[in-house]
């Protein structure tokens, strides 16, 4: 094995910017973690464009590699819990953040991140999956939780055209509830209908046309991955014993809300952390996502290689990305 690697890696320059360039490594730049992995795909997310471009609420130190998705094959494992050759995903964790991410063809990680590869997937579908698939999974899960079945009645998707969305809209679809896909891309409605959604609305449609402490309930469960004013909005028109599954802050961090729909209506507003998932959870997901996830339609997504990240990333930081988008590495 050589003594460096490839990846793209960002720097902080003396001015105070950003910039990034694919370049060969050492192995010195990885923590001194147990497992050694060589990563075949990693995938783009919100959050790996923010510390491409500096984010040091993501991540505090650069030079940095990002990629907060991994999914590759065990190089050396000093605990014993995994086979040199065994195919491996890792996704969130610090991965990505503070951790040397899957950007680079090798990562370095504690072995209580690692989950085995899935049977009835390959890396590729791993990481089309990845972070956002995981999520939408965490969210449907939740949702279920509170009851809320096929016959309650329509699943609001926000963000829909998104990696989380486009994946929550496809698998709410394959499970058999009815979807109404939210969106501000109406040039996708066709693709989001290929997706599963039942119906697809501008996201503009979703907010009442008058504002009130509690609105007519039209929506049985929702969603959300934007947050703020979207969400406010939202909350109002919940069924009786609503839910709303809540894993995004693109809009906004803040919501100002009122207590009426919770003590009035017995919703329920269920908080998504896909980061840090105890492993016990994180690997039944994986297990839903082994019998739901695999055909994802191949129009939802693009594979890309390290030179093409940039134009990637100017893409999810400006709110234009479609579906989900694949890092590729040579192997």
């Amino acid at each position: 094995m050589n003594n460096t690697f490839k990846a793209y890696q960002v720097k902080e320059n003396n001015d105070g910017s950003f910039s990034s360039e694919i370049k060969q490594v050492p192995f010195s730049v990885l923590p001194n973690n147990e497992v050694l992995i060589k990563v075949h795909y990693s995938s783009l997310n919100y959050k790996d464009g923010l510390s491409a471009s500096g984010n040091k609420g993501v991540t505090k130190s650069y030079p940095f590699i990002p990629g907060i998705d991994a999914a590759g094959e065990v190089v050396e494992d000093k605990t014993g819990s995994f086979k040199e050759g065994e195919k491996v995903i890792i996704t969130g964790y610090d991965l990505g953040m503070n951790t040397s991410g899957g950007f680079g063809e090798y990562i370095k990680v504690p072995a209580d991140w690692i989950v085995p590869l899935p049977e009835n997937l390959s890396l590729l579908q791993s990481m089309i999956i990845g972070t956002a698939g995981y999520t939408a999974a965490y969210g449907v899960t939740r949702l279920k939780r509170e009851l809320i079945k096929p016959e309650s009645g329509s699943v609001v998707v926000t963000g829909a055209t998104g990696g989380v969305g486009s994946m929550a809209v496809y698998l709410l679809a394959k499970l058999g509830y009815s979807v109404i896909a939210v969106t501000g891309k109406m040039d996708q409605k066709a693709l989001l209908e290929l997706l599963g959604a039942e119906k697809v609305i501008h996201r503009d449609d979703l907010y009442p046309e008058k504002k009130a402490l509690l609105n007519s309930g039209i929506y049985s469960a929702a969603i959300d991955t934007v947050g703020g004013k979207m969400l406010e909005a939202l909350i109002p028109q919940m069924e009786q014993d609503g839910a709303i599954a809540c894993c995004g802050n693109i809009l906004d961090h803040e919501l100002n809300t009122n207590i009426y729909p919770f003590i009035l209506r017995g919703v329920s507003l269920l908080g998504i952390d896909s980061g840090i998932t105890k492993m016990p959870f994180r690997l039944k997901i994986w297990e839903m996502l082994n019998e739901t996830a695999g055909d994802f339609p191949k129009e939802a997504y693009s594979v890309v290689s390290l030179d093409e990240l940039d134009d990637e990333i100017e893409k999810i930081l400006a709110g234009k990305q479609v579906g989900r988008t694949v890092l590729r590495h040579e192997v």
